[in-house]
């Protein structure tokens, strides 16, 4: 069967006892934050075991490329484990994403979740299996970044099979990139310069009719810009349905800058902005599932996504 004939696959709610598989497919993580998660999810009544190569470093990889897929596939292809978590992003998914077992992924699915980096694999797992993703904080925990309500707000999108809302903060230096309108569609991106990386190869997904999701970290302005061009040129922006945008944190220049940019590039497009949203790399990140339907609501000020799990 064609795989774009196959409706989006959701792994079962995770109950207290369940496993879950600590990997890192992209940079290294540093151990002590990782206890932090550790504590975290079994705060939950969950069972985080970490992959046999978790904790390796191969300078600004978390171990060599064979062991990270190695890793990933084990988790994906392991009955007892129900959900998959990264530790961090950082770069190097891309380098093992073809590797992916994605018959695994089919036929025992179970929600990965992490962002940043990690958007590179959640797109090939939709791709390449129709598989609800969670994109949210990664198990290298950081309080500091990831307080109370953003823990909260990954545990209900793993625990509950409630539709997860997100509302916008009025706030974030994004939240003038907003557009008046509503609109239903799949859920789909993640981190801008891995969704921008991902044209021309197999994960790149179909927007037509979509909810883009971007969010980025550390990215200038003009960078921004460059993304944003890139993907309308190639024609990926023509038939989006909405546009969430969460936060663009990070970068040596005027946030307003930023937020110039992204009104200009997506006020362009003709469809419901909703800017604001705290979700990526900034302070309070919350969870949203990715690869599900959603409904934007620029109006209401709302993102609502159908729950990853089931």
């Amino acid at each position: 069967m064609p795989v774009d004939s196959i409706a989006t696959v959701r792994g079962p709610v995770l109950r207290p006892g369940d496993t879950v598989a600590v990997v890192s497919p992209a940079g290294p993580a540093e151990p002590e934050l990782v206890e932090v998660g550790l504590d975290l999810f079994r705060s939950w009544g969950l069972n985080p075991v970490l992959g046999a190569h978790a904790l390796d470093r191969d300078g600004f990889l978390a171990g060599r490329d064979e062991d990270r897929a190695a890793d990933l596939n084990a988790a994906l292809r392991d009955p007892q484990v129900r959900a998959v978590v990264a530790t961090r992003g950082g770069y190097g998914a891309q380098r093992i994403v073809d590797e992916i077992d994605l018959a695994a992924a089919r036929r025992d699915p179970k929600p990965v979740v992490g962002f940043s980096d990690i958007t590179a694999l959640q797109l090939a797992l939709w791709r390449g299996a129709r598989l609800a993703c969670v994109h949210g904080p990664g198990l290298a925990w950081r309080p500091s970044r990831t307080g109370d309500l953003s823990a909260e707000s990954l545990r209900d999108a793993l625990l509950t099979t409630r539709p997860v809302v997100v509302k916008q903060d009025p706030a974030a230096p994004t939240a003038p990139v907003t557009c008046g309108g509503s609109a239903a569609g799949t859920l789909l991106g993640g981190n801008l310069c891995l969704l921008t990386t991902s044209l021309g190869t197999p994960d790149f997904p179909d927007l037509a009719g979509a909810v883009l999701l971007i969010e980025d970290v550390a990215e200038p302005p003009y960078k921004v810009d460059r993304m944003l061009t890139q993907l309308r040129r190639a024609g990926a922006l023509a038939e989006v349905a909405a546009v969430a945008v969460g936060q663009f944190v990070g970068a040596d220049a005027d946030p307003a800058t930023t937020t110039e940019v992204l009104t200009d590039a997506l006020g362009q497009l003709g469809v419901p902005v909703l800017g604001g949203l705290p979700i990526g790399h900034g302070d309070g990140q919350l969870t949203v599932p990715v690869g599900v339907p959603a409904t934007l609501d620029a109006e209401a000020g709302t993102l609502t996504a159908s729950a990853a799990v089931c």
